[in-house]
């Protein structure tokens, strides 16, 4: 009786969401994916191969082949030859799961050597591997925050932070503009002036968190100014100020050799997350830190202690993506995606369209209407190209736009489709009464 209650509930509230334009619709089930021989063979394609047409997706309702354009997969990592060896080989090896958590018998010699290679990869002390990034950031955020911490953070910050944050007994919390570095320095100048009131708790050390890319938009965090901003003031704190950076949607796909957003922005913060699930085509997430903050976060993190690893077998797959990141065909990769990403971005400004301009493969088409947001899903669809459209109240009214992505296994045959598709949408529009 009580979950026919329940039933009752859950139907009424999925119907609000319709109503408001926040349901996420049904999901499209991928049923296979056809490859082009330099994609199987883990090569990039010679110049008359990159006329024609990269990977295309089948789905499970239809038989038409699609462009995936809304995948996080920046290098293409997921179909390498070489990705796929190393985690069958370590299915042959070590089985199909860990069997238990880390500390009681789920720590496998691939999970350490993993977490060596990201620590030495970042150029940090230590490194510690979770089940995904979210749970990373779930994992860390509430263990460094305390009833006399002060956290400050970016507006558009991932939904795992602002949840995070929830979950911490934070003594503060601030948030500013997006990006806004004159806002950030005034909050902390403020509190270094002393701003607690009679009988609030004493801020002992602040906490300042941010995405290293924003991944909605594709723009990215300046962390060279924030470091600087905090440490001019962190010694007006007791215990400092503590700066962490998530940079799952950066690292791999952005800076020179894909170490992210610190290496474009030349910076370091104290605390890293990133993820193995986007640009390194596995899954899992992880911290890069000091060893005292490692050592201290094995031993209470909750999303560590209490949940099973990624397995071994992933675990070695993606030390096979950073082996590849960090050889010359990585280079290769990087450099493929900034040239592939800058044709789409110039081609979207020749047609008229409102972009975000900038390195990042993340390439936001600003439609600023829900509708004409939706119709523009539609038609790309029908066209077979599978993108992902952001309405309100997924993001502010006026803001509405399409989120494309640009892979390394993408062509430039697959741009200029795409281009082509969204230049005859404009003339179908224009033609329309």
């Amino acid at each position: 009786m009580s979950l026919e209650q329940l039933n009752a509930y859950c139907t009424s509230k999925l119907a609000e969401l319709k109503e408001r334009g926040a349901h996420k619709g049904v999901e499209k089930v991928i049923a296979q994916i056809t490859l082009p021989d330099w994609v199987r063979n883990g090569r990039l394609p010679t110049p008359a191969e990159d006329e024609n047409f990269g990977p295309r997706y089948l789905l499970a309702s239809d038989e038409k082949a699609y462009l995936l354009m809304n995948s996080n997969s920046y290098l293409g990592l997921a179909l390498h030859p070489k990705v796929i060896a190393a985690e069958e080989e370590g299915v042959k090896h070590f089985g199909t799961g860990p069997g238990a958590v880390r500390f009681i018998s789920g720590t496998y010699q691939p999970h350490v050597e993993l977490e060596k290679r990201l620590a030495a990869f970042h150029g940090r002390a230590s490194a510690m591997i979770y089940s995904a990034a979210y749970a990373t950031v779930m994992g860390v955020l509430p263990a460094l925050i305390d009833e006399h911490t002060l956290v400050v953070s970016d507006q558009l910050n991932h939904n795992s932070i602002i949840n995070a944050i929830r979950l911490s007994h934070s003594a503060k919390k601030e948030i500013y503009p997006h990006l806004d570095m004159a806002e950030l320095e005034r909050i902390l100048s403020t509190y270094s002036s002393g701003r607690n009131a009679a009988g609030e708790p004493e801020i002992k050390r602040v906490l300042v968190i941010t995405d290293g890319i924003f991944s909605m938009r594709g723009d990215y965090a300046p962390l060279d100014k924030i470091v600087a901003i905090c440490r001019k003031y962190e010694q007006n704190f007791a215990e400092g100020i503590i700066t962490v950076a998530d940079d799952s949607h950066g690292v791999g796909a952005f800076g020179q050799t894909g170490r992210g957003t610190e290496e474009y922005t030349r910076s370091q913060v104290d605390i890293l997350i990133a993820t193995m699930g986007k640009a390194l085509g596995v899954n899992g997430g992880y911290i890069v830190a000091s060893a005292p903050v490692i050592d201290y976060l094995r031993q209470i993190s909750p999303f560590y202690v209490y949940s099973n690893p990624i397995t071994p077998s992933e675990a070695l797959a993606a030390t096979g993506s950073v082996e590849i990141l960090e050889s010359k065909e990585g280079l290769a990769r990087l450099a493929r995606l900034r040239e592939l990403t800058a044709r789409f971005e110039n081609g979207l400004t020749e047609l008229g369209f409102e972009t975000i301009p900038g390195e990042h493969p993340v390439t936001p088409l600003v439609v600023r209407d829900t509708q004409q947001t939706a119709l523009l899903i539609e038609y790309l669809f029908q066209n077979g190209i599978l993108a992902t459209g952001l309405n309100y109240p997924v993001v502010p009214k006026g803001d509405e736009e399409i989120r494309f992505q640009i892979n390394a296994n993408h062509t430039i045959g697959d741009i200029d489709y795409l281009l082509s598709v969204l230049k005859n949408f404009l003339a179908h529009s224009r033609s329309r009464p």
